[in-house]
């Protein structure tokens, strides 16, 4: 089976990740924990092994060495174990709790979401992944951080360029040049963030960082921040246009939905179990170890695949079927552990009960183009990349 393996894992290619992952997933899952040379490291694709890794973090550590998370953004708490994560966590929660986003922000979201709609209803025709998800996730994100003065269009160009970045594992400069501009970009809004809110406090992120107990540093705040500005953007995004797309691909479910509003909640998991929005972040071994039946170095470099472990046989009944009524809901979109995902109830907010609702209830007849096909991309951060629609003005 090793060889089998290696002979296998020989042929995967970056390209054939970004244009189809699942496949190749399904083949690794029948192997232990296997190193892809296209990759530069061991791809951990299973769900159970997965599981074990995020409780052992002294094992399998976030700080990994050479992250391009790091060269991207600076050392941010996704990159950081024990005491230094947990106090940059902490500092910003107070913004992103439960019951902040129930009561100061889910009001705001719905606003945006309306004042969005209102500028393209009635056209009767749209793509929804760059007329509605996109400029949804990024003024939504603007506001709960705290960055005002941005334009949604700024924060959607800046999240895609440093996200590109850290999928860069082909080392493409024209890539690394286009985060660093980013980065930069980031740097300067937050600065400015920083300057008002010092006197001025809200309930943003950055406010929370700027007037913890334990305050974080200008370095700190612009480094989370950027961390925020990638997977804050991009998931919200891509759950609710791969949320949108499944209900429109499935109308018995979207039947279900429309009778019983509740079940909103349940298309968002499914959703983001059936399309990891970030379908891979990294660990380094912290000595040498054995996963998924494979001895590991210490130093060893692993791509812990999320997509891959959502989409687990042994976990879920039919996983490459959108399926809104699975008895295991138990999904790995949000990882696990001490690093488990600060913006999972904004996201929830966000997309299951304001922006998945707020589209069907207002988008009269809401249909998939039968003209233009929707298209898929991407392997470290996956979703549609396009959402045409009509519906009746």
């Amino acid at each position: 089976m090793a060889q089998i393996a290696g002979d296998f894992t020989d042929t995967i290619q970056l390209r054939d990740l970004w244009n189809d992952p699942y496949p190749v997933y399904e083949e690794l899952r029948r192997s232990p924990t296997a190193w892809v040379p296209a990759a530069n490291r061991y791809l951990v694709t299973r769900y159970a092994d997965i599981a074990y890794l995020e409780r052992n973090p002294e094992i399998f550590s976030a700080a990994e060495q050479n992250s391009l998370m790091t060269r991207v953004m600076g050392h941010t708490m996704l990159r950081k174990d024990g005491t230094d994560h947990l106090r940059e966590r902490k500092a910003a929660e107070p913004a992103l709790r439960p019951r902040m986003v129930k009561q100061h922000w889910t009001p705001v979201f719905q606003q945006l979401a309306d004042e969005l709609i209102d500028g393209f209803h009635e056209r009767g025709e749209a793509d929804l992944f760059t007329d509605f998800a996109g400029p949804m996730a990024a003024l939504c994100l603007a506001a709960v951080l705290g960055l005002r003065e941005v334009a949604a269009a700024d924060l959607q160009t800046w999240s895609q360029a440093m996200m590109d970045g850290l999928g860069n594992y082909a080392d493409d400069p024209v890539v690394w040049q286009h985060a660093e501009a980013a980065s930069l970009g980031v740097d300067e809004a937050v600065d400015a963030a920083i300057a008002r809110l010092r006197g001025t406090p809200d309930a943003s992120v950055i406010s929370a960082m700027l007037h913890a107990d334990d305050p974080l540093s200008p370095e700190q705040i612009r480094a989370n921040i950027k961390m925020f500005i990638g997977g804050g953007l991009n998931e919200p995004r891509d759950a609710t246009a791969v949320g949108t797309y499944a209900l429109l691909s499935h109308p018995e479910q979207l039947a279900q939905v429309r009778d019983d509003p509740r079940r909103f909640a349940d298309v968002f998991e499914e959703s983001v179990r059936w399309v990891a929005p970030i379908g891979m972040y990294p660990r380094q071994t912290t000595r040498e170890t054995e996963l998924g039946g494979t001895m590991l170095p210490a130093g060893a470099r692993l791509g812990v695949v999320l997509a891959s472990a959502n989409r687990d046989e042994t976990v879920f009944d039919a996983p490459d079927t959108f399926d809104i009524n699975r008895r295991t809901k138990a999904h790995l979109a949000f990882g696990g552990g001490p690093h488990f995902c600060l913006g999972t109830w904004t996201a929830r907010a966000q997309v299951g009960q304001v922006s998945l609702p707020t589209l069907l209830r207002r988008l009269e007849g809401l249909r998939l183009s039968d003209t233009e096909p929707v298209r898929w991309g991407g392997w470290v951060f996956r979703g549609l990349l396009n959402l045409p629609v009509r519906w009746n003005p």
